[in-house]
């Protein structure tokens, strides 16, 4: 628990001295939410909520940027386990409103299981598995590790962890919605062609992680 706080204290520390050079350099600061990207010596600022898209899909959700969790958390249900091709898979659904429309949509997942994890927090322990999935966020995609869990009595379906905060940028905890989500033209079919070959093709999956013994990860959200 200390060393979460001290993560967590740390990147407050680092966006606050960034927005001070800011302040600084430009003479005025903005409080206006849903502007442009905001980047400081090129690393993207997001706020504590932000909208993204799970590729392929097209659909908006809002995500929880929180660095008191190690590895990103998806909400996943209906989470069943399989093989294809000599390869740990997975199976799952992510039910969640579309953050544009307000309409409620049910996206099916399958991905092969990268690693498992045995996580602590504040309600105990669960163990999860672990896949890689493409997000976009602004105008970037980001190919990361997501533990699957039922998030059903979470806010926000989908929470961002450190894993994944050090290869966006930084965090400003008093902001919302900072970056404009403009995914690029091609990350919806580029991710659909990249899945259709992991299905056809069992040497481009990476399981090295999958016979090791469970990690363990605290997550407290905040």
């Amino acid at each position: 628990m200390l060393s979460v706080l001290k993560n967590t204290c740390l990147v407050i520390l680092v966006v606050a001295a960034s927005f001070s050079s800011l302040a600084l350099a430009s003479g005025s600061s903005s409080d206006q939410q849903g502007s442009k990207s905001v980047r400081v010596n090129t690393k993207v600022i997001v706020g504590w909520i932000e909208k993204g898209r799970i590729l392929p899909e097209h659909t908006a959700v809002k995500i929880k940027v929180d660095s008191g969790a190690l590895t990103s958390s998806m909400h996943a249900v209906n989470i069943e386990n399989f093989t294809r091709k000599g390869k740990a898979w997975v199976r799952y659904d992510v039910p969640v409103k579309d953050a544009d429309t307000g309409k409620q949509v049910n996206m099916k997942f399958e991905r092969p299981v990268y690693r498992r994890i045995l996580v602590r927090g504040a309600g105990g322990e669960d163990r999860r598995p672990v896949v890689k999935m493409r997000m976009c966020i602004g105008n970037q995609t980001y190919e990361e590790q997501f533990s699957l869990r039922d998030r059903g009595d979470m806010t926000y379906p989908v929470l961002i962890g450190r894993r994944t905060i050090e290869h966006i940028g930084l965090i400003d905890v008093s902001r919302t919605f900072m970056v404009e989500l403009e995914c690029p033209e091609t990350a919806e079919s580029d991710e659909r062609s990249k899945q259709d070959r992991m299905r056809s093709d069992s040497t481009l999956i990476d399981d090295s992680e999958v016979g090791k013994p469970d990690q363990t990860e605290e997550e407290y959200e905040e």
